[in-house]
């Protein structure tokens, strides 16, 4: 049964209207809530945003996470340590009746659920239901499964998945949640599609599901992967699988295709039952499709949601010059008239906001006057957070030319990334060598929602340098582009698609390595961004504006949530030759 573009979708087994369950492992909900890691926690809570501005028939479904991610703390070698992040759910959230259990090892585990009302600018109410196990009669161990965000190892892993999914799904039912869409945010979530056909099965493991009993599923699975990084593909041996999941269960998966090298891969359990499928930008559905080419993968290019992430000063400026940008996204096109004072002072008043924050976490004053770049990500060695330092000398030559120069870093490493936590310290190491009157790199430490923000309105120039074809989108760019600041970055993942050369920010062409790559970097700020920026801040201001205009009226969440409900959740449909569109939101 594979997704295969040769064979139509059935019209009359597709939903056409009814509730949609989102399903991710992380999801940044509320800034008190350590429920994220990074840009796909950020991405999901950005969608869900977005479900209650627009009054769509959502809920969401994610671990509690009742210990967070990690408190990163840096010292002054840039050395990483982490502290765990306890939180109060009872002060966010509202405790479900429901108890629903998943079978683990062979224990029977209880779950429960913590409500969370997410509510958008009409009053509409995306609940977000946070799965816990830390409940009475549970093992010690089974209380902690829902503690950590990506802790412990595989088999911690796993576990977290069956509850995620399987749990999920049965959290569902036994809330009277009728759902006609299970939306798979990346393959954690990829265990809902066992659950669901041992529900059509009749609610067990026994016996093996039937093509009509897969069908069934598929046509309510959609499912959007997010990474062409392989270790991002979460694979678990037959052992564990079998050992944690049941003998019955692993060998259902097994027949059904599930496995490859002799690992359950949840990537291909997705696809499989899935009878849509996306990556998160026009290239990365490129990549998806080189890796499972025996699937048909859309691309849905991500956004980010605009409220969310333009700063105070630009949404005053907005208010003001394009009231209906509020209701309508389309409308920030209208940016590109906006007044050159009116951007260049709310720039300087987020610049301002920005510094003084910086000032606040470390000691570093910086001169609102010079250039400032930044570059803020989860440390992955990919993402080359060191391309910058290739020719120390010519750095130092550039910030002499732009009458000074400032580098604002930020990112966590996972605790279990050594190359990742040695590239802060080669970073923080570069900047102490490098620091002058004209040259200041500053590593901001503890990379979360709110010093995101802070980033990406304030800096004046945003950066980014993986190596090509790893950046499946990245939305940190979006949310710089939103507040009208340009990107400088490597054309991959989301900024092929946004680059409009010198008119949205700068392209770094491909290079044979990263030297060359490098060379490029400086050529496009020694050459472009820097004579700019200081000889003619009209010019500067316009690029600003060109910048909110194009990039920020199609890389929201507003226009990617149409998207999904367009062609995932309630797809249009070509019936006889003549077009059908179903009411999807109908009663």
């Amino acid at each position: 049964m594979h997704n295969s573009s040769a064979k139509p979708f059935s019209y009359l087994t597709l939903p056409t209207t009814g509730r949609v369950a989102y399903f991710s492992m992380e999801i940044a909900i509320n800034p008190g809530m350590p429920t994220y890691s990074g840009g796909l926690g950020m991405l999901a809570g950005d969608t869900l945003r977005s479900a209650a501005d627009m009054d769509l028939p959502l809920v969401a479904f994610t671990l509690l996470h009742r210990k967070g991610y990690f408190q990163q703390h840096l010292d002054g070698t840039g050395q990483q340590s982490e502290e765990v992040q306890p939180w109060n759910p009872e002060e966010f959230c509202a405790e479900e009746a429901a108890r629903v259990t998943v079978s683990i090892e062979g224990r029977k585990v209880t779950v429960r659920a913590w409500r969370y009302d997410l509510t958008g600018q009409s009053g509409h109410v995306v609940p977000i239901y946070l799965l816990d196990t830390d409940v009475d009669g549970n093992s010690g161990w089974d209380r902690g499964l829902t503690d950590h965000l990506y802790g412990g190892d595989t088999n911690y892993r796993l576990q977290q998945e069956i509850v995620l999914g399987m749990g999920g799904v049965r959290m569902a039912s036994a809330l009277g949640l009728e759902v006609n869409v299970f939306h798979m945010n990346e393959g954690h979530a990829a265990l809902l599609t066992l659950a669901l056909v041992e529900s059509a099965m009749g609610g067990g493991p026994e016996g093996f599901a039937t093509d009509a009993d897969i069908e069934l599923v598929r046509q309510k699975c959609v499912f959007t992967t997010h990474t062409p990084v392989p270790a991002g593909h979460d694979r678990f041996s037959s052992e564990q699988t079998n050992r944690i999941m049941g003998s019955d269960r692993s060998s259902h998966l097994e027949r059904l295709g599930c496995f490859k090298d002799g690992m359950l891969n949840m990537t291909l359990l997705a696809l499989k039952f899935s009878r849509y499928a996306n990556g998160v930008a026009l290239q990365h559905g490129k990549v998806s499709r080189e890796m499972f080419p025996e699937y048909a993968i859309d691309s849905i290019t991500n956004g980010v949601h605009g409220p969310t992430w333009i700063s105070t000063p630009v949404q005053l400026m907005l208010d003001q010059h394009i009231p209906a940008w509020r209701r309508d996204h389309l409308y920030l096109r209208n940016a590109i008239d906006l007044p050159e004072d009116a951007i260049l002072k709310a720039h300087a008043r987020a610049k301002r906001e920005l510094f003084a924050a910086v000032e606040q976490r470390s000691g570093h004053k910086l001169d609102p006057q010079m250039l400032t770049l930044g570059f803020a990500r989860r440390v992955a060695t990919y993402k080359r957070a060191n391309l910058l330092f290739t020719d120390p000398e010519r750095l130092k030559k550039i910030a002499a030319e732009a009458g000074g120069l400032q580098i604002l870093y930020a990112g966590k490493a996972h605790p279990q990334d050594e190359p990742g936590k040695a590239l802060i310290r080669e970073v923080v190491e570069r900047a102490s060598e490098l620091e002058s009157s004209l040259l200041k790199i500053v590593y901001l430490e503890n990379y979360a929602w709110d010093l995101g923000a802070l980033l990406t309105s304030g800096v004046d120039v945003w950066v980014n340098t993986p190596r090509r074809p790893y950046e499946a989108s990245g939305t940190s760019g979006m949310k710089a582009a939103m507040n009208g600041v340009p990107s400088l970055s490597i054309l991959d993942g989301w900024w092929i698609e946004g680059c409009f050369e010198g008119v949205t920010g700068w392209a770094i062409p491909d290079g044979k390595d990263d030297a060359e790559e490098a060379t490029s970097l400086y050529d496009k700020l020694e050459n472009a961004v820097v004579p700019l920026y200081r000889e003619d801040p009209v010019k500067w201001a316009r690029i600003m504006r060109t910048t909110l205009a194009l990039n920020g009226t199609f890389f929201n969440t507003n226009r990617m949530v149409q998207q999904y409900t367009r062609n995932a959740y309630y797809p249009v449909q070509l019936l006889d030759g003549a077009r059908v569109v179903e009411a999807a939101f109908a009663d």
